[in-house]
């Protein structure tokens, strides 16, 4: 195929995209009437993130979506935008700006390619199956020309599928490995068939841990699709803004984003509150995908023992089990989910610099990142809750 005839359009909006056209893209899997692979590449989420000024004007992420076109048709299309800074990407590149810019270089503005405030793995390039190479290959292109003819300082593409880091690396990008904890369903049947599995002093562990939290006076639910109401959104946004004071400063989302989940994204959440005395005390807010259970946020406004390992992992796992999801992302960091069942699992970026000798230097610390990540993995999965096959366990 020609790549000739391909042509790169940067829209600002996705209003400039008809939804069946960038979800034929995006979620081609899903047009047999079920989930997406994962709902936060969807029409339906990243228009709620700009109709809901959660992106725009005044908060780092100016949209400049990426749509290749072949004969008219629009074939791939990326969500990609213009930075002022590093906040809210979880893989992060703080040093490197530090770097750049005591070397008197700028490096804001940068442009990435990825999910405001998402740490979930999922297609970056998204391309109507039928044109899968020639499609990754010209938003690629695009991307790194854009920015080269712009003296945009790097292009970051954070949360590829190991496949695209694999195409990305050959295509002459950087590949950045990095490690998050995740929960795999390995035939478990149920929760008490994954307690099985688990070290004896694990198990116990995990059955005190709930037998506390749900001892918090109260009752939790798990809500999903027209189950959530309105009401539930308004006691979730305060404890999403106590969290968001605690860990950013200020809440990524706005109250609007809710309104708008409500309205165009409800089938595509679960979300876990705990009751007590009438008035909701605590939430986790996970998105469900094909194959995938993805834990997002969590907050409170009350205090109770073992409460947000209950509602932000053990809820997930049921909910996954309940639901045939083989894999729970539990989001960033936090090495107190490997006790609770959750394994360090690879993830992946990529990565363009303009400047080659920065380039280079970030190379060489790719490289010897890579095989520390690959060394913690392995140390941490051998530590993990999981009892020896060798060894018979009894309580």
């Amino acid at each position: 195929m020609d790549q000739a005839q391909i042509e790169i359009h940067v829209l600002n909006s996705l209003a400039q995209i008809a939804p069946e056209d960038w979800d034929a893209c995006a979620c081609p899997e899903a047009a047999d009437g079920g989930a997406p692979d994962d709902p936060f590449t969807t029409y339906r989420f990243l228009k709620a993130l700009e109709d809901s000024g959660s992106v725009g004007t005044g908060t780092g992420w100016q949209p400049h979506y990426l749509a290749a076109y072949l004969d008219g048709q629009l074939i791939a299309v990326a969500p990609m935008y213009l930075k002022s800074h590093s906040q809210g990407e979880y893989i992060f590149d703080h040093n490197w700006a530090h770097a750049y810019e005591r070397a008197g270089g700028r490096y804001y503005p940068k442009l990435q390619i990825a999910v405001p405030f998402t740490p979930a793995t999922g297609r970056r390039f998204l391309v109507r199956p039928e044109y899968r190479e020639v499609g990754m290959s010209a938003l690629v292109q695009g991307a790194v020309q854009l920015a080269d003819n712009n003296e945009v300082s790097s292009l970051h593409i954070t949360f590829c599928t190991e496949d695209e880091a694999d195409a990305g690396e050959q295509m002459g990008l950087m590949a950045r490995s990095t490690q998050q904890f995740h929960w795999l369903d390995q035939g478990f049947g149920d929760f008490d068939g994954f307690l099985a599995s688990l070290s004896s002093r694990k198990r116990k562990n995990i059955r005190k841990e709930r037998a506390q939290a749900n001892a918090f006076g109260g009752t939790i639910h798990t809500y999903t699709g027209d189950e959530i109401q309105p009401e539930h959104w308004d006691a979730f946004w305060e404890f999403y803004q106590d969290t968001g004071a605690r860990k950013w400063g200020s809440p990524y989302l706005t109250r609007r984003f809710f309104t708008l989940a409500q309205e165009s994204l409800r089938d595509d959440i679960a979300l876990v509150l705990a009751e007590r005395d009438g008035n909701y005390v605590a939430g986790a807010l996970n998105f469900i995908g094909r194959k995938t259970l993805f834990g997002r946020y969590w907050g409170c406004v009350e205090h109770h023992p073992c409460l947000h390992f209950e509602l932000c992992y053990y809820r997930a796992i049921d909910f996954a089990l309940e639901n045939g999801l083989p894999r729970v992302e539990a989001g960033a960091q936090g090495e107190h989910k490997l006790a609770r069942g959750y394994l360090p699992c690879e993830t992946h970026s990529l990565h363009w610099v303009g400047n080659p000798g920065f380039a280079r230097a970030i190379k060489d610390y790719l490289d010897a990142e890579r095989e520390a990540v690959a060394e913690e993995i392995e140390i941490l999965t051998e530590y993990g809750p999981f009892r020896k096959i060798e060894v018979e366990e009894q309580e």
